[in-house]
């Protein structure tokens, strides 16, 4: 099985939500909350905010914890043909933006950032975890810990 660790920002602002268009080198592209990997030896909560510039070209302050969601996509489901099962666990940061411009991830696999009405992002083609980001922001659950969402249709691993 292969892991990963992740941080995602959900920012949440006069109904709007950010988010960011992801293309793959095939060209296929869905809607993602801003976020990625976290470097080794790097902490969750400065990651966040390192994505979220590199991927969107803004600045952002961590205002809380929202939560934590560990998923496993069988190998079946996974984008990368012949790859093990992959666990992902992503935690989810409330954000806010200070400053920047958005724009393109330089380089990157972000074509671009906007923000987007909360009602719209059920026509989006989306990764899960823009449903998982809104839902922690939404209800800000005491543990921390929403119901799985399901995976099909316009939502993708």
């Amino acid at each position: 099985m292969s892991f990963r660790l992740a941080a995602y920002a959900v920012c949440v602002e006069g109904g709007r939500v950010l988010l960011a268009r992801h293309v793959t080198p095939q060209g296929e592209s869905n809607w993602t909350l801003p976020g990625g990997r976290v470097e080794h030896a790097e902490d969750p909560f400065d990651a966040v905010t390192r994505e979220v510039a590199e991927e969107t070209g803004c600045d952002a302050v961590v205002e809380r914890l929202l939560g934590v969601d560990s998923r496993v996509i069988p190998a079946a489901e996974r984008t990368v043909p012949g790859g093990p099962e992959h666990q992902n666990v992503g935690i989810f940061y409330q954000v806010r933006i200070v400053g920047g411009r958005l724009r393109p991830e330089p380089d990157g696999e972000i074509a671009e950032s906007v923000w987007t009405p909360v009602p719209d992002v059920a026509d989006l083609r989306r990764s899960s975890l823009v449903d998982i980001g809104l839902a922690l922001a939404h209800t800000l659950p005491a543990t921390g810990h929403v119901a799985a969402v399901p995976v099909g249709g316009l939502i993708q691993h």
